[in-house]
């Protein structure tokens, strides 16, 4: 009896020690709790204020600081916008020089291409003019046959690349 009285008294005052840290942790947890809000509240108010709300209660010494913090972030937004623009206008212009290139390179296969079929001897004759689009050269190149006019059917046949041989 005596052995059964002392395991419950030990396991009583093992039960109230794990029962104390607990209480002691709640407290501090409602410490934490009470910390916290109070920082979100005065977080909500600045950001209030820097919004331009609830600005009656504040000093005129509060009111420079916060112009001045307001201004360098101003200061900070415009120096990333301005940037941002610089990278985009850069990026324009790279691709305009590459478009530049491209336009100089088709003009010069253009080029090639006249010259190549001069040299075959191409019955027809292609005028070039600056702006004419590929396809308006190609046309002018390669005109389309008459249309068979028995049948009032139109003409369905696809040609590529350059005429090597007359077909009159």
């Amino acid at each position: 009896m005596k052995q059964i009285i002392d395991r419950y008294d030990s396991h009583s005052k093992t039960l109230q020690k794990s029962e104390a840290p607990s209480q002691l942790q709640s407290h501090v947890d409602d410490s934490t709790c009470a910390t916290l809000r109070e920082e979100l509240a005065e977080s909500s108010l600045k950001l209030r204020q820097m919004r331009g709300e609830e600005l009656q209660r504040l000093s005129i010494q509060q009111l420079q600081e916060l112009e001045k913090t307001l201004e360098s972030g101003l200061g900070s937004v415009l120096k990333t916008k301005s940037q941002k623009i610089l990278d985009e206008i850069n990026g324009l212009e790279r691709k305009r020089m590459q478009l530049i290139e491209e336009n100089s390179r088709l003009k010069e296969q253009v080029t090639r291409m006249a010259r190549i079929e001069r040299q075959l001897g191409a019955d027809s004759e292609v005028v070039y003019e600056e702006g004419q689009s590929s396809e308006s050269v190609t046309n002018a190149s390669y005109p389309r046959p008459p249309a068979d006019t028995d049948d009032g059917g139109s003409d369905t046949s696809l040609r590529l690349g350059l005429p090597l041989f007359n077909s009159k």
